[in-house]
């Protein structure tokens, strides 16, 4: 079945950085849009950016210009670079697989910015 299993997060202070990485299983991963998404407590979740298979990216303009994503097609596996983390970034990030005829969604990884 689809497997989405994310890593890498943890408590970073304002201005740092953090890597998340989503490990993929049960689909075929190359042909799939991934995306990350975020909640934060007592808000509703949002698109933080969006990868297609041919690597076209999308992101959220909150995001624009701090965060990477990117792909490894051999890997199965989706990362979410986050660079000069402000505390607004503090949230549950989630990975989504947004196939053809199924969505799937991760457990989610805390990412805490906070000095």
């Amino acid at each position: 079945q689809v497997q989405l299993v994310e890593s890498g997060g943890g408590l970073v202070q304002p201005g740092g950085s953090l890597s998340l990485a989503c490990a993929a299983s049960g689909f075929t991963f190359s042909r799939t849009i991934m995306a990350w998404y975020r909640q934060a407590p007592g808000q509703a979740r949002e698109l933080v950016a969006r990868i297609t298979p041919s690597d076209t990216t999308t992101y959220a303009d909150f995001v624009r210009g701090r965060f990477t994503i990117s792909r490894d097609n051999d890997k199965n596996t989706q990362y979410l670079q986050m660079n000069s983390l402000k505390s607004e970034d503090t949230a549950v990030y989630y990975c989504k697989a947004e196939g053809l005829w199924f969505v799937s969604w991760g457990q989610g990884t805390q990412v805490t910015v906070s000095s």
